[in-house]
């Protein structure tokens, strides 16, 4: 189907988002050492957590061609980069990266707040190309090369 190509957390909301090469999925929280598994993320306090986000590298490629903006060092500050896969023909899907299994859970919108924490026109830039959240229901390792399968 396709493949993970990055994985990135980020400890806290604001802090820049660090490259990984793998990362242990949790059941009911996300990727361990993440702001939103953590609880710390700028989103944790309004309810509005997505345990873990999915954009595709080919999304990420486009928007520093067609506009300019870097999003190709976790300015995107997203989870996890896919490689040959169509997020959004997951709808409400199950896929297994690695040893963990998740759920799509929708697309992923993008608010001001990452522009203000990573370079002007980033909101706009994402627009359209966000990505999308899903749920760990099966937690287990995942790492940058894992290739990612539809149950």
């Amino acid at each position: 189907m396709g493949f993970v190509e990055g994985i990135y957390v980020a400890r806290s909301a604001g802090e820049g988002m660090e490259r990984v090469g793998e990362a242990t999925a949790l059941e009911g929280c996300g990727l361990a050492g993440d702001r939103y598994c953590e609880g710390t993320g700028h989103w944790s306090r309004f309810g509005r957590v997505c345990q873990v986000t999915l954009i595709p590298a080919e999304d990420l490629e486009a928007i520093e061609r067609e506009t300019g903006v870097r999003v190709n060092d976790g300015e995107h500050r997203r989870n996890v980069i896919t490689r040959g896969v169509d997020l959004r023909g997951l709808r409400r899907k199950r896929f297994r990266i690695g040893a963990a299994t998740l759920v799509h859970v929708g697309p992923r919108s993008v608010c001001r707040y990452i522009e203000r924490i990573t370079e002007p026109g980033m909101t706009d830039a994402l627009k359209g190309r966000g990505g999308v959240c899903a749920t760990v229901i099966e937690g287990g390792p995942i790492r940058a090369g894992d290739e990612m399968v539809v149950l």
